[in-house]
Formats: structure tokens, sequence, C-alpha cells
């Protein structure tokens, strides 16, 4: 296959790659796939990408990336949203299935372990700001306002205490 001057460079390296997976026996799913664009010129209009099947890959404003969901946006982004979901499924059904059965150390010990790993998968590669952080405390503050019954933060900040609790942004 002859390449033209006139192919973005994105475009050579699909066609690059796409020769060593038709080499392996592989093709590259079109519906499964997207781009993104990050950096400083995240908000231009990108050319069309093309795989040698003629099918167009999407650009798009969010991909999901080993389960993480990336964002365009001037630098590298995560989707908080994304992150929080899960959270909240797993803390309300265990709050549904023990509610007030259980201690609030049982069921703090189990928002720990099962989770804030949940909420915080993957975060660590993602440039994390000041307002990500309150956003990632407030959800977990939120929960202890309901284990406890309170809506006080310095009562929900001593209970933390107590119970040697971290949030993410410490």
């Amino acid at each position: 296959m002859i390449i033209t001057s006139s192919v973005t460079a994105l475009q050579k390296l699909l066609l690059v790659c796409e020769a060593e997976l038709n080499y392996l026996d592989m093709t590259i799913n079109s519906k499964k796939s997207s781009c993104i664009r990050v950096g400083p010129r995240h908000d231009k209009t990108c050319v069309n990408i093309v795989t040698c099947d003629g099918s167009h890959l999407a650009w798009v404003d969010e991909l999901r990336y080993l389960g993480i969901f990336i964002v365009r946006a001037p630098v590298f982004r995560c989707s908080l949203e994304h992150a929080k979901r899960p959270f909240y499924r797993a803390a309300n059904g265990i709050f549904g299935k023990i509610g007030r059965i259980a201690s609030e150390e049982v069921t703090i010990q189990l928002l720990k372990s099962k989770c804030l790993p949940l909420l915080l998968y993957a975060l660590k590669p993602c440039n994390l700001t000041k307002r990500d952080l309150q956003l990632l405390d407030f959800t977990i503050n939120r929960f202890f306002m309901k284990i406890f019954g309170t809506s006080d933060i310095n009562v929900v900040t001593e209970c933390q205490l107590n119970f040697h609790f971290q949030l993410p942004s410490d």
C-alpha cells in the first residue's frame, strides 16, 4: 500500500498498526474503537480516520479504557462521575442489607474494603484538581452523613477521626 503525503500522521500510524494486525490475522473493530484528543488543541476539529476496510473511527468527547473514562480536555483527565456510580451502588447495597443492624464499625470497615476501592480505582495517573478531590471527599462525607444520621460536617469529621478513616484528599 502506498501512503501519500496528504495522509495525516495519525492515519499513517493506523495503517501501520492495521498492517501488523493483519499479519497476526486480527482486525480493528471500528464499532468499538474511537479517537479522543487531549492537549491544548483538544477543541479543534479533527480529520476523519479511516480503517483499511473504509470504516470511520469516531471522534468522541469521552472514552472508556481499562475501566476508567478519559475525557477530552487540555490536560489528561478522567471522569469522576463514572467512578462515583459503582461506589454509590456498592455503598447503598451494603447499607440496604445491613442498615442499622450492624455497628458503625462494621459498616465503615465494609465501606473501606469494598466501596472505597471502587471510587479510587485507577485515579492515580489522573491529574486530580483540588475540585476533584473535594468531589471525592463530598461523596464519602455524604455516606458518613447517612450512616450517622446527621447533616453536620463537624460531626462527620469527628467520626472519621475516631474511626481512623482517611479521605481521598488526605
